[in-house]
C-alpha cells in the first residue's frame, strides 16, 4: 500500500510545493503552472470559507468597521501594542455562535475581549437571560467595546470586567461557565488554563475554546519562534499532556482549539 493521496487544500498545497521544489532541484525552471496552482489554493481558501459562512449581523459588521477605522498605533496612555488584526472576525464569530447554540450555553466567559467582536457574537446567540462575562486588561479598549455594546440590542447581556484576567478568574472561582473563550496574552495561556481547570470555572458539560493555537505557524514551522510562539507551543503541549481534558485543534483562522473535561 502506498501513501494516501492528499485530499485537503493544505495537503494538496503541500504536495504541489514539494513538486516545485523537486523540479527546481532538478534544474527545471518552468514551474509557473505549479506555482499558480499553489497560489490559488492558498489565496482562495479564507475568502471561500467566509463566503460559505453565514453573514455577520449589522451590529457586528459595524463593530468590525469601527475597529478597522481606529488608529491603534496611537496610545496616549502608553498602553500595550494593539492592532485591528486582533479582532476575532466573521468566520470565528460565527463558529462561536454555533458553539453557543450547540452547548445551549447560558453562562459564557471570555478572557481577552479587545473591541468586543467575539463577546457580542456570543451574546447574540445567547437566550435573553444569558450573560457573557468579558475580561479585558485595557480600560481604553474596554470603553471602546462598551460603546459598541450599547448600540446593540444584545449588548446588555455582556458584563465587562476591567483588570488583570487572573484576578478576575480568582474572583469567579467556583462559578461554572458553559462556554469559555480564551484569547488573551499568549504568555499567560498556561496560567489561564490552570485557573480554569483548577477552580471549577468550566462546567462539566462545558467547552473551552482557545484562539491562536497555530499562531501563524510558529509552534511547528518556525526555526526561531517568537516569545508568543514559544508560549503557544508550551500551552499546546501542556493541554495535550493534561489527563483531565480531551481537545481538538481546528485550523480555523489562526487555530481554534476546543477542549472538554473528561469524566
Amino acid at each position: 500500500m502506498g501513501q494516501p493521496r492528499p485530499v485537503t487544500p493544505v495537503g494538496i498545497l503541500t504536495e504541489t510545493l514539494l513538486r516545485v521544489r523537486d523540479r527546481l532541484d532538478a534544474g527545471e525552471t518552468d514551474v509557473r503552472a505549479e506555482l499558480d496552482r499553489a497560489y490559488a489554493l492558498a489565496a482562495g481558501l479564507d475568502p471561500y470559507v467566509a463566503r460559505c459562512t453565514s453573514p455577520e449581523s449589522p451590529a457586528l459588521a459595524q463593530l468590525a468597521a469601527r475597529t478597522a477605522a481606529h488608529d491603534w498605533s496611537v496610545r496616549p496612555d502608553g498602553g500595550v501594542f494593539l492592532e485591528q488584526e486582533m479582532l476575532s472576525g466573521h468566520v470565528e464569530g460565527q463558529a462561536l455562535q454555533l458553539l453557543v447554540h450547540a452547548t445551549r450555553a447560558r453562562q459564557v466567559l471570555e478572557i481577552g475581549m479587545f473591541t468586543g467582536y467575539s463577546a457580542l457574537a456570543m451574546a447574540e446567540a445567547l437566550p435573553a437571560d444569558g450573560r457573557v462575562v468579558a475580561c479585558e486588561l485595557d480600560a481604553e479598549v474596554a470603553a471602546f467595546a462598551q460603546e459598541c455594546f450599547d448600540a446593540s440590542p444584545d449588548g446588555s447581556k455582556i458584563e465587562v470586567r476591567v483588570g488583570p484576567a487572573l484576578a478576575t478568574l480568582a474572583s469567579l472561582a467556583g462559578t461554572p461557565f458553559d462556554l469559555i473563550f480564551l484569547d488573551a496574552d499568549k504568555a499567560g495561556y498556561v496560567d489561564y488554563l490552570a485557573a480554569i481547570l483548577d477552580t471549577g470555572l468550566l462546567a462539566p458539560h462545558g467547552v473551552l475554546c482557545v484562539d491562536n493555537t497555530l499562531l501563524q505557524g510558529e509552534p511547528y514551522a518556525s526555526p526561531e519562534p517568537t516569545v508568543n510562539g514559544r508560549a503557544v507551543a508550551a500551552f499546546n503541549q501542556a493541554l495535550a499532556d493534561d489527563p483531565r481534558v480531551a481537545q481538538v485543534l481546528l485550523p480555523v483562522r489562526d487555530g481554534l482549539t476546543l477542549v472538554r473535561l473528561l469524566p
